[in-house]
């Protein structure tokens, strides 16, 4: 039974009436850190976690995982019995749990739906639809607004929105959790650890990926310290006066593994303007002469 975007199941009672707005659900195949065996479940993403059902008309879930504790997301690309399914690892802090969707489409649309609640913010990544990104959008919009309406005094988590102090380094980037992930994957020769936002925009976080057959990805969080300076929270917390040196800490911790993620952007070669024809009004983009323009001659010294 294929999944179905953005519904509302309704109920005669149970505890589907009482979950967040459901927007998105289907059959999934399960298997937790502890299960020796996958189950087929329904699956129905409500608000900021899942809720698994034994069949599409119960009332009751049967588990709820909470998305709070989400780590990474990514493809498992081993072979499945049915050559259909296509595997994911949703990384969570308690452990790894294995999902499989009955095709790629599929498996695409659920990571979808997935990073846009988690992170609030419409992946860029995924090869989806026009239609398909547009329901992710209304889906941002929706969990959004129902957290604001949950803490009217708190706004809403923003993955751009962070006060930095101090001199930036140059592995900061202005991106979501997601988006880090993917840079670090499309421009591994960039280097691999790199300064974002934080989630709950008032702390920032270290993305990190690896080869270890395959992608890891860690995410660090990174807080402000009120006597100033910040601090790598992690067992034994790494203070630190400055994000360089945040930096520099990982670096050093790692004996180098982990170098900052300095990704080139291209430069223009040649000057360009646009110009609108005298004639016709079309405008027309020109490249401006790569010599040197003539000097205009020197006027006559003036005569006393």
């Amino acid at each position: 039974m294929a999944a179905a975007p953005v519904r509302q199941r309704l109920g005669s009672g149970g505890a589907r009436t009482q979950l967040p707005p459901c927007y998105y659900e289907g059959y999934l195949e399960k298997r937790g850190p502890k299960e020796k065996a996958s189950r087929r479940l329904w699956t129905s993403l409500c608000g900021n976690s899942l809720y698994f059902f034994n069949n599409s008309k119960d009332t009751n879930y049967v588990e709820k995982l909470d998305l709070g504790g989400f780590v990474s997301l990514r493809d498992d690309s081993s072979r499945d019995k049915n050559l259909e399914a296509a595997r994911l690892v949703l990384r969570m802090k308690d452990g790894e749990i294995k999902l499989t969707a009955p095709n790629l489409e599929s498996r695409e649309l659920w990571k979808g739906f997935l990073y846009s609640v988690i992170d609030l913010n419409v992946p860029s990544s995924l090869t989806l639809l026009p239609g398909q990104l547009q329901m992710l959008k209304e889906v941002v919009d929706k969990e959004r607004s129902r957290r604001r309406s949950r803490n009217p005094g708190r706004a809403p988590p923003s993955p751009l929105s962070v006060p930095l102090v101090g001199e930036i380094p140059a592995c900061f980037r202005p991106v979501s959790r997601t988006e880090a992930e993917v840079l670090l994957e499309r421009h591994p020769d960039c280097g691999n650890m790199l300064l974002r936002p934080g989630r709950d925009g008032c702390s920032l976080a270290v993305t990190t990926r690896q080869d270890l057959n395959g992608s890891v990805f860690r995410h660090y969080r990174v807080t402000q310290r009120d006597q100033g300076g910040y601090v790598i929270d992690v067992e034994n917390p790494i203070p630190c006066a400055t994000l360089h040196d945040v930096i520099d800490a990982l670096v050093e911790r790692t004996a180098g593994t982990l170098q900052p993620f300095l990704l080139e952007e291209p430069y223009e070669e040649n000057i360009t303007y646009v110009s609108a024809n005298d004639e016709n009004g079309e405008r027309i983009l020109h490249t401006a002469p790569s010599s040197p323009l003539p000097k205009a001659p020197a006027l006559p010294p003036k005569q006393g």
